[in-house]
C-alpha cells in the first residue's frame, strides 16, 4: 500500500497521524526488514568505532588466559626496618661479665661462639636446669633503622639459683650461660637458654654487648653497646611458680622497674622484652634494639 492509498471517502489524504494501527504495524515491519539488511554493517562499524573486538576476535581473546601480573615481594617490612628507633640506654655489664674487664676473659675461649648457651664448654658440660627460654635479639642502626648484618652479640645471665658462672661461688669452673653470635640479614641473633632468676636486689634481666664483628668480640676489642634486656612481670610470675625457682618468688616480691637500679630511671621501656610461649613449652623473648 502507498502513501496514495492512505485517503477518505471525500479522496482526501489521511495524515499519518490518523492511519490507525495497520499503518503503525505495517511501519514496523518495513524498518526491522530494513535493520536486517543493514544493522550488521552498521553495528560492526560502531563497534569499531568503540574499540570493541568482533565476534570471533571477542571469543578468542576469552579463551586466551589473561597474564597474571608478578606480584614483588611486600615492601612493609623493609619500611618498617628503615624507620628510625630510639638507641637502648647504656649500661653496666655488672660485676660478672666474663669479657676480661673485671677478671676472667671467656671470649677468647674456644666454643663461645654458638647459638645454645645451656651447658658449659671446655672442661666440663654441665647443663644448667630451668624453663627454657629463647632469646631473639634484633640490632638496628638507630638513626636509620637498618638491620646490622654480622654485628657480634655476646651475651650472658644467671641461672635458675641467681648464680653467675665463671664467679658465684660453687660455679667457679662452669662457663655456661655465655654465649657470642653473628646477627643475620634482618640484624638478629637468637639464643636457646633457660629463664634466669630473680636475686635479691635486682629486676630479672640479661646481659649483651655488642661489637662491629665476631672477631672483635672474641678478641675482646671495642664494645658499641653494653645493655640489658628486662624481663617483663606478667612472665616473671608464671615462670617463679615452677619448680626450682622459690627463692625467685621472694625476691622478684621486693622489687619492681621503678626501684631497680639499672632500669629504674625509666621503667626499662627500651629493654622490655615481648615475650610469648609458656613456661610448659618454652617462653621466648623478643626485643629490637637501637645502637
Amino acid at each position: 500500500m502507498t502513501n496514495d492509498d492512505w485517503t477518505d471517502a471525500d479522496g482526501n489524504p489521511i495524515d499519518e497521524d490518523h492511519r490507525g494501527l495497520v499503518y503503525d504495524v505495517r511501519t514496523l515491519i518495513d524498518r526491522r526488514r530494513a535493520l536486517g539488511i543493514f544493522g550488521g554493517v552498521a553495528l560492526t562499524t560502531l563497534l569499531a568505532a568503540c574499540g570493541a573486538q568482533p565476534e570471533d576476535a571477542a571469543a578468542t581473546a576469552e579463551t586466551t588466559p589473561t597474564p597474571t601480573p608478578t606480584t614483588s615481594p611486600s615492601a612493609s617490612a623493609t619500611a618498617e626496618a628503615s624507620v628510625p628507633l630510639d638507641e637502648v640506654p647504656d649500661e653496666t655489664g655488672g660485676p660478672y661479665p666474663g669479657d676480661g674487664s673485671n677478671g676472667v676473659n671467656v671470649l677468647d675461649d674456644s666454643g663461645i661462639v654458638r647459638s645454645d648457651i645451656r651447658s658449659s664448654f671446655g672442661s666440663s658440660t654441665t647443663v644448667a636446669e630451668g624453663v627454657p627460654l629463647t632469646v631473639a635479639l634484633t640490632v638496628r642502626d638507630a638513626a636509620t633503622g637498618a638491620a646490622l648484618e654480622g654485628r657480634g652479640v655476646y651475651l650472658w645471665h644467671c641461672d635458675r639459683d641467681g648464680n653467675y658462672s665463671l664467679y658465684s661461688r660453687g660455679v667457679e669452673d662452669e662457663n655456661y650461660l655465655r654465649g657470642v653470635q653473628a646477627t643475620d640479614a634482618n640484624g638478629t641473633v637468637t639464643f636457646t637458654t633457660i629463664y634466669p632468676a630473680c636475686y635479691s636486689g635486682r629486676w630479672p634481666h640479661i646481659h649483651f654487648e655488642v661489637y662491629e664483628d665476631v672477631a672483635t668480640a672474641v678478641a675482646s676489642g671495642p664494645i658499641v653497646k653494653t645493655s640489658q634486656i628486662a624481663l617483663p612481670a606478667e612472665t616473671n610470675a608464671a615462670v617463679y611458680a615452677t619448680a626450682g625457682y622459690e627463692q625467685s618468688v621472694r625476691n622478684v616480691a621486693q622489687i619492681s622497674l621503678q626501684s631497680d637500679n639499672v632500669f629504674g630511671d625509666d621503667g626499662g621501656i627500651h629493654q622490655i622484652a615481648t615475650m610469648s610461649g609458656s613456661p610448659s613449652s618454652g617462653c621466648t623473648a623478643a626485643l629490637t634494639i637501637g645502637v
